[in-house]
């Protein structure tokens, strides 16, 4: 068993690239030198904070992470650092990590891997320099080393230029071949393929003319639905033949909607489905009949609250084991008594925290469990289920001094218009709590959402003495289909904004922070509402940081990626339709770069020079603006990231940027030491506004 299920290279990458966005951890010094935390600083007057400690504390790699056992337990692999780099690791399970061998020797992060279903290979994907063009790769884990690169070899099965691989199944049924979808033939449309493991052969089954953007496989390893978006922005399912053709429509749901697949019944026949269709508010789990378009409820949140979480499926009997929900913390719901047995073992063994069961073995006698709390990274052990045995494997980040970290928790503000939003409040400990510093850190997405549990950047801020709130405003996901649609057309001028404003302004009425000293700080839709916020309520915010946000909605709806095809007419219905005069109108007045002129508050721009959804020109434009008009900007820019910072001295620098331009303009805590080959790297990296040049795009 798996939560959320066994994943597949594309799944692990998407969990991946989603734990980026938090900064890790490598060993601790308490740094000597400190500037702004005199005892008669405002908010601190009776303090009794914790040592500053070093930003790699926060920022650095994990010492081990992402463990999973081969199907058969007799080994783990693990990703940590090699030459600064963190690469896949394999070792025997009753090794120690010091024998491990080393798999990968990538320059560049490895992010996302999994075993294959017989545990000869172990699969792994990588881009170049963050273009998400992400190629897939497997090696044998007991082949000899090579002599110049001192890893096994791997194989490149996507060998193809400009091209973006996603695996759509590793079956249990049939463990020498996947099923991958590649967008060779058009950029914007992936093709089903079959791939043979062993020889790298791949078959295309299925030329993508439908607009299909998923495959659900049946237990036999077989395609049997495919979900297409429809020109509407609807997503429909449909029948997939053995003759490679797809039929008529059995299910479908609107643009305003949630329907899809999970996995198939063990009858065969049924299939798990996800859908809040019709007069639901939130998601459902139900069971699907395809052959009349029929639907049962499974489950619903017990406590009403939330949208369906996910599903873990047993690999011996591929019945449910546990469903799970993402409220203000994570609920577990054991669906038979071994489980809801084993669950309350783990909890009476385990230190306090999120307990959460992840790779298993094919026979499901042995778990790794992670146990996570907001202040604890986490530690991961391994569960002998028939024994009653458990084992901790190893701490990621054991440097992390949890006893000096803040305590982050759910609350609920009012709204403008009285709606409640939920949020997360992390105060610094050590503090009154009173007219501190603070920080409004809005989430990426913007169809996402923050949940409970550590983060580098949280903790870093907080041992920095600023207070932090994490809202998920309006077009949030997993609170219900109304919602999310409360954000719809909502940027920059709408309520997505104005419930982080409200944010900002509930923390100043009840009095935690002081109203002098709130920034605004965020990446990719985060760092758009961070300009949105300085250009549209100039008197707010002391200062911002954006990080990979545009500044022009409509030159970033020009440039997104092909193969987001798909996903345009929902961008259009959720941002607003660029093609009609009326969404052209409110795009241009929603763009933060049009109302440049009111920016008043200290900014600083980080962007990643090959990011394939936020163009460089996106953060380009923003800073001539700012430059044209005699404001000063700071401005960096990563020539080897994309999307956000993969690298560990680029996240490193990134920190110190950050620290250094919030201490100024808000006063809190800093560490004034910087290793030189950091500051050298920083220094590389900031770009001279007067430089900057942008070439509008020609309208097609």
């Amino acid at each position: 068993m798996n939560l959320p299920g066994r994943f597949s290279p594309y799944l692990v990458l998407r969990f991946a690239l989603v734990a980026l966005a938090t900064l890790m951890v490598s060993p601790p010094v308490i740094a000597q030198e400190v500037e702004g935390t005199s005892p008669t600083a405002p908010g601190l007057q009776d303090a009794d904070l914790p040592p500053i400690l070093d930003r790699k504390v926060f920022t650095g790699d994990p010492e081990i992470a992402g463990a999973q056992l081969s199907p058969d337990g007799r080994f783990l692999a693990f990703r940590k650092p090699y030459e600064e780099v963190m690469n896949v690791w394999v070792k025997g399970i009753d090794e120690s990590f010091e024998n491990a061998r080393l798999l990968t020797a990538d320059e560049r992060p490895v992010v996302g891997y999994t075993w294959s279903e017989d545990g000869r290979y172990v699969l792994y994907v990588q881009d170049k320099g963050g273009n998400e063009n992400f190629h897939l790769y497997a090696l044998d884990p007991k082949a000899a080393a090579e002599v110049g690169t001192g890893v096994p070899p791997a194989r490149d099965l996507t060998p193809l230029e400009g091209i973006r691989a996603l695996i759509y199944a590793v079956p249990d049924a049939t463990p020498g071949t996947i099923w991958v979808g590649l967008n060779d033939r058009d950029p914007a449309w992936h093709d089903l393929y079959r791939m043979d493991l062993s020889s790298g052969e791949r078959v295309r089954i299925y030329a993508n003319t439908d607009r299909i953007t998923g495959f659900e496989f049946d237990l036999d390893g077989k395609p049997r639905l495919a979900l297409r978006s429809a020109e509407d922005g609807s997503t429909e399912i449909l029948p997939f033949h053995e003759d490679g053709t797809v039929g008529g429509v059995i299910y479908s749901c609107n643009v305003q909607e949630t329907c899809g697949t999970l996995r198939f019944h063990k009858d065969g026949d049924r299939v798990y489905m996800q859908t809040n269709r019709g007069e639901r508010d939130l998601t459902e789990l139900v069971l699907l009949d395809p052959a009349t378009g029929e639907e049962t409820l499974v489950e619903r949140d017990p406590e009403g609250r939330v949208d369906f979480g996910g599903a873990a499926f047993s690999n011996v009997t591929d019945e449910i084991e546990i469903t799970y929900y993402n409220g203000d913390r994570l609920r577990l719901y054991p669906k038979n008594d071994a489980v809801a047995a084993d669950l309350d073992f783990l909890r009476s063994e385990l230190p306090e925290g999120d307990v959460l069961p992840g790779s298993s073995t094919e026979d499901e006698r042995m778990w790794l469990v992670t146990v996570t709390q907001a202040t604890d990274p986490g530690s991961v052990y391994l569960f002998d289920r028939d024994a009653r045995t458990v084992e901790r494997l190893y701490r990621s980040r054991p440097s992390v001094p949890s006893e000096h970290m803040a305590e982050m928790r759910a609350i609920r503000y009012a709204a403008r218009d009285g709606m409640e939003i939920p949020a997360y409040l992390t105060i610094p400990k050590g503090t009154s709590g009173r007219n501190l510093p603070a920080i409004i850190m809005p989430h990426g997405g913007p169809w996402a959402r923050d949940a409970y549990g550590y983060d580098g950047m949280v903790q870093l801020f907080a041992n920095r003495g600023y207070v932090v709130l994490q809202p998920n405003f309006r077009g949030s996901t997993g609170y219900g289909k109304a919602f999310l649609a409360a954000g719809d057309r909502g940027w920059g001028t709408g309520p997505m904004q104005h419930d982080l404003t409200d944010a900002a302004r509930y923390l100043i009425e009840e009095g935690i922070a002081d109203p002098d000293r709130v920034a605004i700080l965020g990446g990719s839709y985060g760092g758009y509402a961070t300009l949105a916020g300085l250009a549209f309520t100039p008197d707010l915010y002391a200062a911002g940081v954006d990080i990979v946000g545009p500044s022009n909605l409509l030159t970033l709806l020009e440039t997104i990626p092909p193969y987001w095809a798909a996903s345009r007419q929902l961008f259009y219905e959720r941002m607003g339709n660029p093609e009609t005069e009326q969404g052209r109108a409110q795009l241009e007045a929603q763009s933060p770069l049009n109302s440049a002129d009111r920016i008043a508050a200290p900014l600083l721009i980080i962007q990643g020079a090959n990011d394939p959804r936020v163009k460089q020109a996106e953060s380009d434009q923003i800073v001539i603006a700012l430059r044209d008009r005699g404001y000063p900007v700071e401005y960096m820019v990563a020539p080897d990231e994309g999307h956000g910072f993969r690298g560990e001295m680029n996240r490193m620098a990134m920190s110190v940027a950050i620290e250094q331009f919030l201490a100024e303009h808000l006063g809190g805590r800093k560490q004034t030491s910087v290793d030189p080959a950091v500051q050298a790297h920083l220094d590389d990296l900031m770009v001279d506004p007067a430089t900057v040049t942008y070439t509008p795009r020609r309208r097609q």
